[in-house]
């Protein structure tokens, strides 16, 4: 297994392609883009990929970033501004780490980049279990798009080799739930949440849903987790309907 690398909103053609320039450079081929320009797939790319064409020609483009992470299990975010969120935060050196554990253990993971003028919105990250940042310069740490992918993807290239990290789970256990399933259960959540009249106050609304997705994503379910999940919230709806007729 390798990361996925994931440009959401990228802005300019040719940053795909010297991306996915860095990406080559360190073997990594699957290449996902999120409501790129119409444009996106033009001459200036595949001049900018200098060689790296068949990743840029293989790119899979998705609507939503909920779309293009569904099938994954664990997902990073880059970014190098604080977001108030209560998340996991690693190096491009810990991150890689972590995901050659994830590898030995044959789970699907990614990593998220950020529109190249503005970043990751809130609303992306929380898609997102840790976020990455690179330690740098504090007074000037402005990376661009393909410089911040080859930092991530050398980092787990480096990594490659006879001797991987001690796995996270044990032998047998079942692996995180897919981001999609995820998805399913939040909407299901949110759904019965707005139903009760948790979520009335319209402006707190979505701070609300980003807080309680981030704590789910946090505690790395499992598919059965998630299934258990379902079924507490099916029945304390059911009750409180219940409930209601008998008053």
């Amino acid at each position: 297994m390798k990361p996925a690398i994931i440009l959401v909103r990228p802005q300019l053609s040719e940053n795909i392609g010297t991306a996915a320039r860095a990406m080559l450079n360190n073997d990594l081929t699957d290449l996902r883009l999120v409501a790129p320009k119409p444009d996106w797939l033009s001459d200036r790319a595949i001049a900018a990929a200098s060689g790296a064409d068949r990743v840029v020609l293989g790119a899979k483009v998705f609507d939503t970033v909920a779309a293009a992470v569904a099938d994954l299990q664990r997902v990073w975010a880059t970014t190098a501004r604080n977001r108030f969120m209560v998340k996991p935060v690693d190096t491009p050196r810990t991150a890689a780490a972590a995901m050659r554990a994830l590898a030995a253990d044959g789970q699907h993971f990614g990593v998220m980049f950020g529109p190249e003028r503005t970043g990751l919105e809130n609303d992306d990250i929380v898609h997102a279990d840790t976020v990455v940042t690179v330690p740098l310069n504090p007074d000037y740490s402005s990376l661009n798009l393909a410089q911040c992918v080859l930092l991530v993807a050398y980092e787990w290239y480096q990594t490659a080799g006879p001797e991987l990290p001690e796995r996270h789970m044990t032998k047998g256990a079942e692996p995180p739930a897919s981001k999609e399933k995820l998805q399913t259960f939040f909407d299901h959540l949110e759904r019965e949440l707005d139903e009760c009249g948790f979520l009335r106050i319209a402006d707190k609304r979505p701070v609300m849903v980003r807080n309680i997705r981030n704590l789910f994503q946090r505690a790395h379910l499992t598919g059965q987790e998630v299934q258990t999940l379902h079924g507490i919230v099916h029945e304390l709806v059911t009750y409180r309907h219940r409930k209601g007729r008998q008053e």
